[in-house]
């Protein structure tokens, strides 16, 4: 698979939110999105990144922002996580890792010399149009609204 990058068209999707929906990329048409992936619900890091989107929510909305969260836990998973840190955007549910595959965020990882799969901390902004206006890998898990902010200037 090749890596994708910033003028490519972003991979289309099909995923189960929180609550069952079948959530599609195409919905968002004509809308930006912030396409963040993560990689564990209640982790430390990935509940920091969370909750400054979740804090900035209504200021990205206004500038016609949606957010999206992918990570492969499970709609459950999800539902605790948006309950205890009042999280008001949609996560997805990649159970069967297909769409972090397909966006290239699926990959070895390294904890404590252990070595194992799974969920490399990237944010895509996809314009209007579909196509990935900017990737974040270097992802500022407190500041990372600032950074998507700050290329959209």
């Amino acid at each position: 698979m090749s890596t994708l990058q910033e003028g490519s068209k972003a991979p289309a999707f099909s995923a189960k939110d929180q609550d069952g929906n079948i959530v599609t990329l195409d919905q968002f048409l004509g809308k930006k999105v912030v396409l963040f992936f993560y990689p564990k619900d209640n982790t430390p890091g990935c509940t920091a990144e969370a909750c400054d989107f979740r804090d900035n929510y209504q200021g990205l909305k206004a500038q016609g922002i949606e957010v999206l969260g992918v990570s492969v836990d499970d709609e459950k998973s999800h539902q605790k996580f948006i309950a205890k840190h009042s999280l008001p955007f949609t996560l997805l549910a990649d159970t069967d890792q297909q769409i972090v595959e397909a966006y290239g965020v699926w990959g070895e990882k390294n904890m404590y010399g252990k070595k194992y799969m799974g969920t490399n901390r990237t944010t895509f902004v996809i314009d209007e149009e579909g196509n990935i206006a900017h990737i974040i890998k270097k992802v500022d898990t407190k500041n990372s609204t600032a950074q998507v902010l700050e290329l959209l200037k």
